[in-house]
């Protein structure tokens, strides 16, 4: 599902509401959880799962196009786990 998919779904399933402040919700949403995950905290949606990052160490990369050794610098990057709730819905039967 893209964004502009996920807009039709909520005005289909909110029509007291116009599309702007549809767009304005799923803005602030989204826009929360980046400003939490910046901050290094974690976010939790009951029945979907957990936003987190997890730190990686800086390594030894390769230049697919040359071959060369490159350093690459330690980041963190976003990690989802799905809550119990989401794994029995993907694997249910």
């Amino acid at each position: 599902m893209i964004r502009s998919e996920l807009l039709q779904a909520l005005a289909k399933d909110s029509p007291g509401m116009r599309a702007e402040e549809i767009e304005r919700v799923v803005d602030v949403f989204f826009d929360e959880i980046g400003k939490r995950l910046a901050e290094g905290g974690r976010v939790e949606l009951r029945g979907f799962g957990a936003f987190s990052t997890r730190e990686r160490d800086a390594r030894k990369g390769r230049n697919p196009r040359t071959g060369e050794t490159v350093e690459v610098p330690g980041k963190r990057v976003p990690y989802f786990k799905p809550g119990k709730e989401m794994r029995q819905r993907l694997n249910a039967e």
